[in-house]
Parts: structure tokens; sequence; C-alpha cells
């Protein structure tokens, strides 16, 4: 059985979007993170920082959006959503899954909260470099990983689609928006969107709630 530790509208949203690609049966377990009064300390067992997402697969427990991609998409190989180990585009899908998570993410972290830096003080460098590499990748190619939508897309599509038109920190390129239309166009897209509002009518509501 496959268990998906959640809460709309988070981190975990990207990784929702991957289970409804890999058409396999899943059960949600709702973490109201937003809660007043903090997500239960038992959480921890799962996840050390109370974070989501988080998966149960058999047993299992992967926590980290990258490795819970791997995870997924190399278990269930019949969706077709990872070059498989020896083949050409395996270290652009890692790469790309793991830019996502170590780059892009805090990078634009960064730049909400108004940080100051310089480049060599953070790991993930500076948010000009992360757009820029980008929108050059983007510009060359149709999907993080080429020809071809993967896991990554998943990932890469749906945080461009969330910082650049709900936070509003990510400039709206024409690259950016046409990307993030061509990866969504996909039923899966449609039924995690839809699954996704539902239940965030159960929990307390992210900040930008409402929010254009």
């Amino acid at each position: 059985m496959l268990k998906f530790y959640c809460a709309p509208w988070s981190r975990a949203s990207t990784v929702f979007w991957l289970l409804e690609e890999l058409a396999q049966p899943y059960e949600i377990e709702i973490v109201d993170i937003r809660a007043p009064g903090g997500v239960p300390e038992s959480y921890r067992e799962i996840q050390p920082n109370k974070k989501v997402p988080a998966i149960e697969h058999d047993g299992t427990i992967v926590t980290e959006r990258a490795a819970i991609c791997i995870y997924l998409a190399d278990t269930f190989p019949e969706a077709g959503l990872a070059p498989p180990i020896g083949d050409g585009r395996r270290a652009a899908y890692l790469t790309r899954l793991v830019y996502c998570d170590s780059v892009f993410d805090p990078a634009v972290a960064a730049r909400a909260q108004g940080w100051q830096y310089v480049s060599n003080n953070f790991s993930f460098g500076l948010f000009d470099d992360m757009v820029t590499n980008l929108e050059k990748l983007l510009s060359r190619q149709p999907y993080a990983v080429g020809e071809s939508f993967t896991a990554a897309d998943t990932q890469l599509a749906g945080g461009i689609n969330f910082t650049m038109n709900i936070l509003k920190v990510l400039p709206a390129l024409a690259v950016f928006k046409d990307y993030v239309a061509r990866a969504t166009d996909r039923p899966a897209y449609r039924r995690y969107a839809a699954k996704e509002a539902e239940l965030a009518q159960h929990v307390t509501p992210p900040p930008f709630a409402g929010r254009g």
C-alpha cells in the first residue's frame, strides 16, 4: 500500500501531481501544517522536521521531494516517467529533480524573504543565476529532460507555476508561461488539481489563499 502524507497547496503539491501521473492506488493522510497548534509530535516518526511531503510504501518511508520522485518513478516504471539506469537521459533527469530541491526552491525562498547575500555564502547560489539557467534550459527544449515529459516536470513545472503565478516571485517570462501551459495540459494534472482543491476545504488555509 502507498500512503501519501501531504498538505494542500504546499511543497507536497508536486508529488501529489506525480502520484496522479503514476495511476497507482494511494491513500492520502492530511497533515495540517498550518493548524494553530502545529503538527502533532507523533508525525516526527514519519518526517523528522514535521514537513510534507512524505510517503510510506509497503512499510518503507521516503521523505524529501527529489528522493520521493526518484523512488516512485523507478518503483512504477510502467508509467514511463523516468529514464532507466543506462539511458543517456538519466543524468539530466536526476540533475533536474535535485535542482528543484537544492537550488530552485531555496533561491526562491530567499528572494521571497528579501535576503541579500553573495553567491558563495549559500550552496544554492543566486536567484538571478537560477532564473537565467532555467530560461536557457527551457528555451532549447520543451521539457526538463528534453523532448518528453518525465517526473522531473511535475517538480519543475509545478514549482515554476506556483512561484510565478501564486507567490509572484519568479518573473513571468514567456518561456516559463509556455512551459507551464505545456506541462500542465495533462489529464493527471487536472485530476490532481481537483483533488487538492477538495482537500483544501478541510484544513487551515495558507496565507496566500484567495490571492490572484
